[in-house]
């Protein structure tokens, strides 16, 4: 969902160099003698001059011939929850448990979530513990040839599950993990495929 772009002409406050330029929405970064990250208030502004991608604050960052306005359009227009958690109209969608008001709001803006137990192309599965995830061995065969689980979890300190717990029931249960999702300010998703040949 991002974009790069090396041997980049950065002009910034503290200094200029040519370096690499990334779109790691929320944040742009340029690395390279001088460097810079960007987000929110500085990007609210930002604008294509020729081949220039130009921040509000009169940083400069010159691009290949016709990329600046692509930049732009990128940082401006960034991907949403949906896009970034590979939704797409037409697919089979199954909530279990995942009880988000605002997330199964925004859901049904593209799908409504259907109760099915095949040709699953994506399911959201919450997890508060290692019992939950014992689940994913019942969805496994309900999952399209392409169909993907997103585990739904509590994220910080107090999380009852660690990451390294999940992936390693995951792994455990015949499934590679393929994406991670900043999910809500409380929750992070893990996205699961079934592991080729079995």
């Amino acid at each position: 969902m991002g974009k790069e772009a090396s041997g980049v002409w950065g002009q910034l406050s503290d200094g200029e160099s040519e370096g690499k330029l990334l779109w790691e929405p929320p944040k742009l970064i340029f690395r390279g003698a001088v460097r810079g990250i960007y987000q929110g208030h500085a990007l609210k502004n930002v604008r294509a001059e020729g081949d220039d991608l130009v921040l509000s604050d009169g940083t400069r960052f010159t691009l290949e011939p016709g990329q600046a306005a692509k930049w732009v359009h990128a940082i401006l227009n960034p991907p949403s929850r949906l896009d970034k958690l590979g939704v797409k109209p037409g697919m089979t969608v199954v909530i279990d448990g995942v009880e988000d008001e605002a997330f199964l709001e925004e859901l049904s803006t593209r799908v409504e979530p259907v109760e099915a137990d095949e040709d699953i192309d994506i399911l959201f599965l919450a997890a508060e513990d290692l019992a939950d995830l014992d689940r994913m061995d019942d969805w496994k065969g309900g999952l399209a040839d392409k169909g993907a689980i997103w585990v739904v979890s509590r994220k910080g300190k107090g999380a009852p599950l660690k990451d390294t717990d999940i992936l390693g029931a995951a792994r455990g249960l015949g499934f590679s993990d393929t994406k991670v999702c900043g999910f809500s300010t409380t929750h992070t998703a893990l996205r699961f495929v079934k592991r080729k040949g079995g």
